[in-house]
């Protein structure tokens, strides 16, 4: 959705998940959405597409210094840097979670590197907060770039679009919907921006807001974390109760819009939510990656790591 803002055309959606693919299907009947391991799926027929994005899943960090493409099979990357090789676009694009980005993860961080370079491409990674591009949330991302030596030179990295707004602010307005008489002091409470949102997996029980240290962050705010609610809270609720969000202000938070629908059951539709790269800081990514093709710079954040010759 980030990349669709900012001027890119899907050609296709690659997800294992038939919950997520229906979701894609719902929202944009359009895009070609393919439902498949990503281990089975070639991107030949994809040679020169101007961008290859991918929200990796976290692989086992704690093997991570092993040979890229030794590693077990809930890590993506050798698949992903595969079809990178067979698709050959003009850009790159990757993020994952900011524990990538440490020294413990060097060597595993640096093969990546060193293979799209061998690729002919000039890769950097910079952590990208997603407060910093109006979404209400702690969400530091760890984000790949690579584009061909031609184009290279001219990324710059997104600067910050602004302080994001809080969460009460942001969740006024659906707290209020059902007449519960304790919204507008409950959003004069809630006055930071939210923790980050976990996604979770199917090995770990239903939708909640998170362990327990992100569900104290929550309960400042005055949000109950231990799970979420099918409706706003309605006119009966205690003034000074402490509400559960709805997937609906989940998502907001997560910077989607609320036309956008998901698919599926409670849990499955949370993790769709939980797991995404928040769409207006992909947005910004993408405006950044679509300026360098085109071959106009703007002052830039400076790069954690220089560019590999």
């Amino acid at each position: 959705m980030g990349l669709e803002a900012a001027g890119f055309t899907c050609q296709a959606a690659i997800e294992i998940e038939p919950a997520a693919c229906k979701t894609l299907r719902d929202n944009r009947p359009d895009w070609r959405v393919i439902q498949a391991d990503i281990k089975n799926v070639s991107a030949h027929e994809f040679r020169g597409v101007d961008v290859f994005a991918a929200g990796v899943p976290c692989p086992p960090f704690s093997i991570a210094g092993k040979q890229l493409g030794l590693l077990d099979e809930r890590d993506l990357f050798p698949d992903a840097l595969r079809l990178v090789e067979e698709a050959r676009p003009a850009a790159v694009l990757i993020e994952n979670v900011p524990g990538l980005a440490s020294a413990k993860f060097a060597s595993y961080r640096q093969g990546v590197m060193r293979r799209l370079a061998r690729l002919g491409y000039a890769p950097e990674w910079h952590i990208l907060n997603a407060s910093d591009f109006g979404v209400p949330q702690l969400r530091p991302r760890f984000v790949l770039v690579a584009l061909r030596n031609g184009s290279a030179r001219n990324f710059c990295w997104p600067a910050s679009t602004g302080r994001a707004p809080a969460v009460g602010a942001t969740l006024f307005d659906l707290m209020a919907s059902r007449g519960w008489p304790g919204a507008e002091r409950w959003a004069a409470k809630a006055e930071s921006i939210a923790p980050t949102i976990v996604g979770g997996s199917k090995k770990h029980g239903g939708p909640d807001l998170g362990p327990t240290r992100a569900r104290l962050e929550w309960k400042r705010l005055g949000v109950d974390g231990l799970g979420i609610a099918d409706e706003p809270p309605e006119a009966k609720f205690p003034a000074s109760g402490i509400p559960r969000l709805t997937l609906r202000m989940v998502a907001r938070i997560q910077g989607f819009p609320d036309d956008w629908s998901f698919a599926g059951a409670k849990t499955a539709a949370y993790r769709q939510v939980g797991n995404a790269f928040p769409p207006p800081l992909a947005g910004a990514v993408g405006a950044a990656i679509i300026r360098a093709l085109s071959g106009t710079r703007e002052p830039h954040i400076q790069s954690q790591l220089p560019l590999l010759a």
